[in-house]
């Protein structure tokens, strides 16, 4: 049948440390955390807290070294010399893994936040590598105790970077550790990265707000991830639950991860994984595992895993229901860019199954083994147990695993040796999985149901006894091994005859019964034995089986001396058999025996009896049974080259080697095609001459079968002792091997073979002794090539051992003796790159003397990568090695673009190469026979001076006359010469020098005078206007003392009272979704009424399905970054998408990808940098980012709102609503025109009172109806209109709530109660007063002088405290009027005074404000690192971008995009209302802000705005807080992407839920489907977007949501 791999799994409802307990084999001091074991040489590795221990298989020590405490802090970031926190930390062993290719084990520790180090397999002492000095990237494990990790080997390939071995790590998340939960780590350095460095930057498995604590991982086609968390904030993370994960191996984005829920009982109540082991299920197990439902098989969890990511491609609950990408599921198995990712399931699609097992207590380890077809669980308990479960239809504890039980936990360390004989408990204890020698008898031993032990009842010279299946011989044949559920056991009831002669050989009849209680025990005697009922004696057989047991395969001969007949009850079932032998005998019980004549010395080493009944027949002793080893049964060639007398053939139909009478069929001539398996090394050097060794079967009979050898696609010479010998091959190039076979047949192999050389770098140590014994390490690249009796090193001719190859970039070798010789004769050899000394370059010394020897560098082969070599300098027989020496490939050289030069002219060649192995002082050039100057000699380009007479042609036959003739310019690097083009040399007119120095400094000095006199005159000028302002501002400061030394006391008394209530009040913040509306969309022309703020789509009922299924496609379209960069340019391109409509789409398409950001992020990154091209090349760089005229722009403002909603939260919110709080308190306490929007109390001179208005302060006693008898005093102006009194009353009643939760103004009645009778107030009624056609609006001093009298409601002007100056009654005279206006302007300019009382009381809170906003030294959001960063590497780019423009980029995308908008608009993120008179004070303060920001000097003058003036002495103070800002964040630690997708990460999972996505996506549709044309268009002209099928895609999306019917 079919074999399915099965999870077995403990789960429970609490949580467990781990912990190991002690046994006498082997004691480790410290705490074990890890075990694992070396398959090829069965050695165990033991990592524990401070130690690393490697032992053989019996639990005796080999090696050991300590790995801790040592010096660390979790504050500190490696490497820790530097840290004063540091202190003796231990170190947990967090993860060991062994890497078998390369001879090493990976080992990963709690120290120094979890870098990992090699260590050599074969002896642990010895350190292969670590490095704490790499930084955050190589940062694998978890620097706590309490964090689990769990690794798997696995693979990484890349068409451009080719194939590594890497291994994928899974670990919960600690407080100070590296965000990812899975990453990939590379196991060598290439490129850019370092060893254990993550090469996968992917955000879709990042750090969780809930503790994930993983258990187990496996590899089976994908690779698994077994761990428990809790699912919710709800749970209080007390309830935990488990999953598997799933994801591709080769997945290079993590788009294939799913989790899937596994739930233990119909309520989950074992909800908590404890351990985990995958095994083949045996085939007992095999065949009621789909029927019993209580074993979880891998392809049930796979077909739930691909229904949910059915699910979630769709969007609905059956995969079918949809028509939309139903194939998808199929062809991208491993995920893909536009489709969504991670994936969950919801408890709903949970794979539940039922407790096989379940016991008092706590289960903490689980393994599980196969034996005689039956699977055995070995359970490990809190207790210190081991329990044996038979898995079967009924499970059941049969027994425990033989030790001693020490009381302690058995941690989740339980495995077997690599014979499956031995159990290891925890990680010091290892026990016989099986105690079958404890039973003496037949009875107790089958009663034990135990599928390790039976009753072999042949055995030879030995006596029946209880044994494992392995250990009873012929134990394959039917009924020799007993053990069955119905405990089945031999019995002799009768015999005859009953007496025999010792040297008589007669045949015995005995009645044989399986019913009986006991079988036949052993008895010594001296004499023949006799038999006697009911006890008899013990019948002598088999005794020189043991000696049989070397024949050759194929067939397995019988006893020589007995034949027996069978009980037919054992007989097998098969009934293809039944033609082979003879019928059964009837049911007779009935066994026949040829018994030897024996002398008694013979008979006294027989114990029992023992009946074999595996034959059917009576056989001679010449007769023979077929047996059939497995070795040959898949192999043609071997088959077929077995010796005939075995009979064997390969059977085409059952595709086996099978006994001849068993095939039904005509063998064949020919084999099957080869199989190649293996290829040993994988790995050669471009010039071939090693040996590669190809396994495999079916590759031919004898030598002369194989025809021909291909390795990458290269003819090999095969070589008759099985050996394929590689052939030298152009440079990078990899390629399967196939091999060619008799007959036409070619077999290829799944692995690749490359061709690479090996490519040393670095030599430690540089010296030793002459008599040898150094360890030379070679450090470098693909040193792994070849094998290692392929690759020879010398050291100056002498050979030096090779005998470590460490990993593929380090190699150990051994020096030998070297004789000193004397001098001879001068040499300098160049060794090549290749660690065999095959080629050599020599140079003899052009020029010597005592100090200096001179050489040519000697000409090697070409290529076209840069080779290294060593050099070494030979004195006749004295060779010292020098530094090494490179070789780069030659210089490309381009075409020239000007053919022209004059003597004048520099000739400037490009091309790339250049300065790799020259100098400008080693290079020349020249332009036909003339010599040019080499002035400047970069990689790319080369600056010559062009030659100061007419050149001739270097050839005498090209030489002409005139000088109009092309001339070849050549190149001369060292000994190579290369003619980059042809130019014509032209002479320039010459002018007299006595001409031109006239012309020229004349002018120049009249223009320079000129310059300096009107510079002089100007900044005169400018210091007279600086000054004259200066004395106005001190003379306004003097003049505004007086009047601000009344109320002074009482400013700065107000303020701390305000400053006290403020930090007592709640501030009410408005929730995100509520924040992101106002942001996103209050600026659009629906406003509040905004379809993506109320969130109300109008779709018919019976479409809403169907639209919201094509709106999950739409959104699955818009993550593929092709479609989306494709839809935005065309949209751009339109000259209807004004810019309305690109901020418009700009927030939709923010709210459709919130839920991933970290696309969205790059998404913005890439319009960014086209953004930038533009303005650098095209436009003025600094007017970047300086309006929203593009998508991006409003990207940018959205994504820095979405980034800085946490830190308005916990940092500058509180000052920046403290400060709108004082704005408010201040203007309130003063008068304020309700119609005019003007106040006594403003930081705006356009909102200053111009009047100086009569007022006081009352205090009224508010009683509100229906909410007790309490009453609160409020504080009022007696010029207060009734609805400014009702709004104070309002704020001051309800402060502790929110805006929006208090009752508006027209819904309050004001009833005032002088007396005992009550009057309703309003802001007009009868009796409101009339100045001419201007009516007043009531006041409370209005009604406290009011007299009874009636009038009519007029349509007449109204007006509060002033009236407009331009608006005075018609009876007044113009005379009059000029005048009265000129008096109400001057009163105007009086009263500016106030401006500067309003400021001195504000000042703190907006010095409080711009501190929490600009200051790096406290917390900054990571956002603004990460993109200030990117704005500085930008710049580093592009030569054209000043610092002055970087300051204005990030002035734009922060203060500008952001700070200003919040200021001027703080109710988007509080909930509070802004006033008119409030909202002029604010803006006063966001252009101070604004201001600070910019690099431009403002100068002040006469006609300078009154707002700048009155922050004109601390603007220079918050200019250098901004400077001060922008450095400080340069000088940080930057963000790397990593953090910031782990950042946009969590935004997206705490935040995507609230908002209305599905809206927003109908929102973007409309405008694919308005430009529905263009976009088509766009896509079919893009050969990616094709590729995807894109326009498809969204043709079938519009056929769905427009109800379009189409022929798609």
């Amino acid at each position: 049948m079919a074999w399915r791999w099965v999870l077995a799994a403990i789960l429970a409802t609490l949580s467990l440390s781990l912990l190991g307990s002690a046994y006498d084999e082997f004691t480790s001091d410290t705490l074990i955390n890890n075990v694992v074991q070396d398959p090829i040489t069965s050695r165990l590795y033991v990592g524990t807290v401070n130690a690393l221990y490697q032992l053989d298989q019996s639990l005796h020590p080999e090696a050991h070294t300590r790995t801790g405490p040592e010096l660390d802090n979790r504050q500190c970031t490696p490497p820790v010399t530097s840290c004063e926190e540091a202190v003796e930390t231990d170190n947990h062993n967090k993860l060991l893994l062994i890497h078998p290719s390369k001879d090493t084990l990976i080992v990963c520790g709690s120290l120094y936040r979890g870098i990992c180090s090699l260590r050599n397999l074969s002896n642990v002492e010895q350190l292969l590598y670590f490095s704490d000095t790499k930084g955050e990237k190589s940062y694998v494990a978890s620097a706590e105790e309490g964090v689990s990790v769990v690794g798997v080997m696995s693979y990484y390939f890349n068409k451009d970077k080719g194939n590594f071995t890497v291994f994928l790590v899974a670990k919960g998340y600690g407080s100070h550790d590296s965000t990812k939960l899975i990453s990939t780590r590379i196991l060598q350095v290439h490129s850019d990265w370092v060893l254990f460095d993550s090469i996968i930057e992917a955000s879709a498995v990042q750090s969780n707000p809930f503790t994930l604590r993983y258990l187990h991982d496996f590899r089976h086609g994908f690779v698994y991830f077994l761990f428990s968390r809790t699912l919710g904030a709800q749970d209080s993370g007390t309830k935990n639950f488990t999953f598997i994960s799933r994801m591709c191996e080769n997945d290079h984005n993590y788009y294939s991860y799913t989790e899937l829920q596994l739930n233990c009982s119909a309520g989950n109540k074992y909800n908590k994984v404890q351990a985990a082991y995958v095994t083949l299920p045996g085939e007992a197990l095999a065949k009621n595992m789909s029927s019993s439902g209580w074993y979880g098989p891998v392809g049930a969890q796979d077909k739930r895993l691909v229904e949910i990511i059915g699910a979630c491609y769709n969007n609905v609950s059956d995969i079918d229901s949809f028509p939309l990408q139903k194939g998808m599921v199929t062809n991208q198995k491993c995920g893909a860019e536009f489709l969504p990712s991670p994936l969950a399931s919801r408890a709903e699609f949970a794979l539940a199954t039922d407790p096989v097992f379940t016991k008092k207590g706590l289960m903490t380890a689980v393994a599980v083994a196969v034996e005689t077809e039956n699977a055995v669980a070995f359970l490990g308990t809190t207790l210190g147990e081991v329990l044996k479960l038979h898995l079967s239809t009924s499970p059941e504890v049969y027994g425990r695993a033989p030790g001693e039980n020490t009381g302690d936990k058995v941690n989740k360390n339980l495995l077997f040796d690599t014979s499956l004989t031995h159990l290891y408990i925890t990680t010091e204890k290892k026990v016989p999985v099986q105690a079958c020698h404890l039973k003496t008898d037949c009875q107790s031993c089958v009663a034990q149901k135990d599928p390790y032990c039976g009753w072999c009842v042949v055995t030879g010279l030995f006596s029946s006894r209880c044994t494992r299946k392995g250990d009873c011989p012929r134990a394959e044949d039917d009924n020799t091994w007993l053990w069955s559920p119905n405990q089945q056991c031999v019995q002799i009831q009768a015999f005859n005859p009953p007496n025999l002669s010792c040297r008589k050989t007669e045949q015995v009849l005995s009645d044989v019964s399986v019913d009986g209680a006991h079988i036949v025990k052993a008895q010594q005697a001296d004499s023949c034995p006799q038999f006697e009922n009911p006890d008899p004696h013990l019948i002598p057989s088999l005794f020189d089986l043991f000696p049989l047991l070397s024949t050759p395969p194929c067939f397995f001969p019988p006893p020589p001396v007995l034949s027996l007949s069978v009980l037919p009850a054992l007989l097998p079932s098969p009934s293809s058999l039944s033609s082979l032998y003879p019928p059964p005998l009837p049911c007779s019980s009935t066994y026949l025996h040829s018994l030897p004549p024996l002398s008694h010395s013979t008979l006294s080493s027989l114990h029992s009896l023992h009946l074999s009944p595996a034959l059917l027949s009576t056989y001679s002793p010449s007769s023979s049974l077929p047996f059939y080893p497995s070795s040959l049964q898949s192999d043609c060639s071997l088959c077929k080259n077995a010796d005939p007398k075995y009979s064997c053939v390969w059977c085409a139909n059952m595709r086996s080697c099978v006994y001849r009478e068993l095939c039904q069929s005509q063998e064949p001539a020919q084999c099957p095609n080869p199989k190649i398996t293996e290829i040993i090394p994988r790995f050669g050097p471009l010039n071939g001459g090693i040996v590669v060794t190809i396994k495999g079967s079916n590759l031919g009979i004898k030598k002369e079968d194989i025809k021909k050898v291909t390795v990458a696609g290269v003819d090999c010479v095969h070589q008759g002792d099985r050996y394929s010998v590689s052939t030298r091959y152009s440079p990078i190039n990899q390629g399967v091997v196939e091999v060619e076979v008799e007959g036409d047949r070619r077999g290829r192999s799944e692995v690749l073979f490359t061709y690479r050389d090996p490519i040393p770098e670095k030599v430690s140590p540089l010296k030793g002794p002459v008599a040898g014994g150094t360890v030379i390490t070679i450090s470098g690249k693909h040193l792994d090539t070849a094998n290692k009796n392929d690759v020879i090193v010398t050291v100056g001719g002498t050979p030096c051992e090779l005998y470590v190859f460490v990993c593929d970039y380090r190699l150990l070798c051994e020096t030998r003796h070297s004789v000193l010789p004397g001098i001879k004769y001068l040499s300098l050899s160049l060794y090549s790159n290749f660690l065999c000394p095959l080629l050599q370059f020599i140079q003899y010394a052009v020029h010597k003397n005592d100090t200096v020897l001179l050489f040519d560098s000697p000409v090697v082969n070409r290529s076209s990568e840069t080779q290294s070599f060593r050099a070494f300098l030979q004195l006749d027989n004295v060779i010292e090695e020098l530094n090494s020496f490179e070789y780069h490939p030659d210089p490309f050289f381009n075409e020239l673009t000007k053919n022209i030069i004059t003597e004048t002219s520099i000739i400037i060649v490009t091309g790339r190469g250049f300065s790799k192995a020259m100098t400008a002082e080693e290079a020349q050039a020249f332009v036909g026979d003339a010599s040019c100057k080499v002035t400047i000699l970069q990689d790319d380009k080369l600056f010559l001076e062009a030659p100061s007479t007419q050149p001739r042609a270097r050839s005498k036959r090209q030489r002409r006359d005139t000088s109009s003739d092309p001339l070849d310019l050549t190149i001369k690097f060292g000994n190579g010469e290369w003619v980059v083009g042809s130019v014509n040399y032209e002479r320039k007119y010459e002018v007299p020098l006595a001409i031109i120095i006239p012309a020229v400094i004349v002018p120049m000095l009249l223009f320079i005078a000129v310059s300096v006199y009107c510079y002089r005159r100007k900044s005169q000028q400018a210091e007279r206007e600086y000054e004259k302002v200066k004395h106005q501002l001190d003379h306004l400061e003097e003049s505004v003392r007086d009047r601000c030394k009344k109320e002074f006391t009482d400013l700065m008394i107000e303020m701390e009272d305000q400053t006290n209530d403020l930090s007592e009040a709640r501030i009410p913040f408005l929730d995100y979704k509520t924040y992101t509306d106002r942001v996103f969309f209050l600026p659009s022309k629906d406003g509040d009424n905004d379809v993506m703020i109320t969130g109300k789509l109008d779709i018919p009922e019976g479409r809403k399905v169907i639209v919201a299924q094509a709106l999950n496609q739409f959104s699955n379209l818009l993550n593929s970054k092709t479609f989306l960069i494709n839809f935005i340019k065309t949209l751009e391109g339109r000259p209807d998408f004004n810019a309305r409509s690109r901020v418009y789409f700009a927030s939709l398409l923010t709210v459709a990808l919130h839920g991933k950001l970290e696309y969205y992020t790059d998404i913005m990154r890439s319009l960014l940098l086209e953004l930038m091209e533009e303005y650098v090349h095209s436009k003025n760089p600094k007017l970047m980012l300086r309006r929203s005229e593009t998508v991006v722009e409003r990207m940018l403002c959205n994504w820095m709102s979405i980034c800085l909603y946490q830190f308005l939260r916990d940092s500058a919110g509180e000052p920046l609503y403290k400060l709108f709080k004082a704005i408010k308190h201040q203007v309130e306490k003063g008068p304020v025109d309700a119609k005019m929007k003007k106040a006594k109390y403003t930081l705006n001179d356009t909102g200053l009172l111009g009047d100086d208005v009569e007022y006081c302060v009352l205090t009224l006693q508010v009683l509100v109806h229906g909410e007790g008898p309490d009453v609160t005093p409020v504080k009022v102006l007696n010029c207060d209109t009734i609805s400014q009194v009702k709004e104070k009353i309002i704020e001051q009643v309800y402060r502790n709530l929110p805006y929006s939760q208090r009752p508006k103004v027209d819904s309050v009645a004001l009833e005032w109660r002088p007396g005992s009778t009550g009057q309703i107030l309003s802001d007009m009624d009868l009796t409101s007063q009339k100045e001419g056609r201007w009516k007043r609006l009531n006041t409370l001093a209005h009604y406290n002088e009011t007299k009874k009298k009636n009038a009519l409601l007029e349509d007449d002007k109204v007006f509060h405290l002033v009236r407009p100056a331009d608006e005075l009654d018609e009876v007044k005279s113009k005379r009059g009027s000029l005048k009265a206006k000129a008096t109400t302007k001057a009163i105007a300019e009086i009263y500016l005074t106030r401006l500067l009382s309003v400021k001195g009381t504000l000042q703190q809170f907006v010095d409080d404000f711009f501190r929490s906003v600009l200051c790096s030294g406290a917390v900054v959001p990571p956002a603004v690192k990460y993109f200030f960063d990117f704005l500085d590497e930008q710049a580093l780019k592009h030569d054209n971008v000043e610092e002055e423009t970087v300051h204005i980029w990030k002035t734009n995308s922060l203060p500008m995009r952001f700070w200003v908008n919040i200021l001027k608009n703080p109710h988007f993120i509080f909930d509070v209302h802004v006033t008119e008179v409030v909202d002029a004070s604010l803006s006063v303060i966001a252009q101070t802000f604004m201001d600070a920001c910019t690099k431009t000097e403002h100068k002040l003058s006469r006609e300078s705005p009154s707002n700048k003036l009155l922050y004109a002495k601390e603007i220079s103070t918050y200019k250098k807080m901004v400077d001060d800002y922008y450095k400080g964040i340069k000088q940080m630690v930057p963000v790397s992407d990593q953090d910031m997708n782990t950042h946009l990460a969590e935004v997206s999972r705490e935040h995507t839920d609230t908002l209305n996505t599905q809206a927003a996506l109908h929102q973007l549709y409309q405008y694919a489907s308005k430009y529905y044309d263009g976009i088509i268009q766009s896509l079919d002209e893009d050969p990616a977007a094709q590729s995807k099928q894109l326009t498809l895609r969204l043709q079938q999306i519009a056929a769905a949501l427009e109800n379009k019917v189409t022929d798609l």
